[in-house]
């Protein structure tokens, strides 16, 4: 497996947290080398920790030429420093002259720890003595002025790129929070259109539902019309009925009146046929003394007789037109309840009509009271089209300055009792934003609910 490595740099290293001991000038080539170095007490040894063989002028982690795995320390204290020990094999060795150095590295691809440089190469018996001339000195040092003067420079470089690097990571971050915002907005956006749509459904079906009491509506105007025909007709023929009933009943008065006329008229013709059956009685009586003149008496009596009968009987038929007068009064009565009755039914009827029509009239009116997502009017305080939580800044001043006139209920600052009223109510203003579709205030603090206020008059 690859060992952990990491891009940073020297600058973040800590090089005294593992110490390399015994750690030769020049190593043999072909054969093993031993890596001895000592955990101080600053570091806690982990289980991918490792020791790699690094070409001096390494930049990074990723740049080793070999390693080994660090073996993780047996039971001992955290507080003391321990002993630890690696070897690389041969075949695994650079096989070059350049100078090189162990580096400790922990998982996380820091550098711990790194050791003095050393070659793999023969060490000579004899020193050799290097003998340079005074212009090569010169050349030495000119070489080395150059390169301490590029070393600045890259330094310098170095400090710019890390700076750029810094610039880099703050508008990342700041690129970041803008799209975290854009998806915020974007997924806000998606429910207010949810919303929108399902009022538009809503709306739709508010609208088919008055559509379609409109219709029952007028079904009741025309039955109520053709109700208040047929009550109109009911009175007139009612009205009709009580006048002829009005006329019977004169007229039964009147004949009442001569009903009594001839009862008293039958009476007296009563009492004058008792008078004359008296005087008839007596009449035969003094015939049957005279023999005589008996035929002459007969015949004059019996016209006598016949008339008084004619004339008795004739209240009697007065009688027979009185009961056929009383019988037509009762079928008039009879009449007259009917159409008495049938009137109550058409009144209650017309009154089970009137409420009905009014029941549907309030729900006509309730129905209308709904506001059409695509009308734009002013809503009141807490009725917007999606609800507005944030009215309580703006929509409780009026009663915030009847209540007090000497605190801002915005920042809390405390006026003395002689300021007027329009100076408070200027600076009480100052902290709201008005919006200029329907005049709601805001918090001039909360500008992100007076932009959201904003959109969804937008989106009406």
């Amino acid at each position: 497996d690859d060992p952990p490595t990491s891009a940073v740099l020297l600058d973040s290293c800590h090089f005294s947290q593992v110490v390399f001991n015994n750690v030769e000038k020049f190593y043999v080539p072909g054969g093993d080398v031993s890596c001895c170095y000592t955990l101080t007490q600053n570091i806690t040894p982990r289980g991918k920790d490792w020791v790699g063989i690094f070409r001096v002028g390494w930049k990074t982690t990723r740049e080793y030429y070999t390693f080994l795995w660090a073996p993780l320390p047996a039971d001992a204290p955290s507080d003391t420093a321990v002993q630890q020990q690696v070897h690389f094999k041969a075949y695994y060795l650079p096989k070059d002259d350049e100078y090189y150095q162990f580096c400790y590295v922990d998982q996380d691809g820091v550098v711990r720890g790194a050791s003095v440089p050393f070659q793999f190469r023969a060490e000579t018996e004899d020193d050799i003595l290097v003998v340079t001339t005074q212009g090569e000195v010169e050349e030495i040092e000119l070489q080395n002025k150059n390169l301490q003067k590029e070393n600045e420079e890259l330094k310098e470089s170095f400090a710019n790129l890390q700076k750029q690097n810094m610039e880099l990571q703050e508008e990342l971050k700041k690129t970041q929070e803008l799209q975290n915002s854009l998806e915020s907005l974007r997924s806000h956006t998606e429910k207010l259109e949810l919303e929108l749509n399902s009022l538009k459904i809503e709306n739709r079906q508010l609208k088919e539902q008055d559509d379609c009491r409109e219709a029952e509506l007028q079904q009741l105007k025309e039955q109520i019309q053709n109700v208040t025909s047929d009550k109109e007709c009911l009175e007139s023929r009612l009205k009709t009925a009580l006048d002829h009933m009005d006329q019977l009943q004169s007229q039964v008065l009147n004949y009442e009146k001569e009903v009594e006329n001839l009862s008293q008229v039958d009476h007296d013709k009563t009492e004058q046929l008792e008078s004359l059956e008296e005087e008839n009685h007596q009449l035969y009586l003094k015939m049957a003394d005279q023999v005589k003149p008996s035929l002459s008496v007969t015949s004059f009596i019996y016209p006598q007789i016949q008339g008084l009968f004619s004339r008795f009987t004739k209240p009697f038929l007065s009688q027979q037109q009185h009961d056929n007068l009383v019988e037509e009064l009762r079928e008039q009565k009879c009449l007259f309840q009917i159409l008495q009755a049938e009137k109550n039914e058409a009144d209650e009827e017309n009154q089970k009509l009137r409420a009905e029509n009014d029941a549907l009239l309030r729900q006509l009116s309730q129905a209308r009271e709904v506001p059409p997502v695509s009308q734009a009017q002013a809503p009141e305080a807490g009725s917007l089209l999606f609800g507005n939580p944030y009215c309580a800044a703006g929509g409780s001043l009026g009663a915030g300055v009847e209540v007090s006139l000497r605190k801002c209920p915005m920042c809390g600052e405390v006026f003395p009792e002689d300021i007027e009223t329009s100076q408070y109510e200027a600076h009480v203003q100052s902290h709201l934003l008005e919006c200029p579709v329907c005049n709601e205030s805001f918090d001039k603090s909360n500008k992100q609910v007076f932009d959201d206020h904003i959109f969804c008059h937008g989106l009406e």
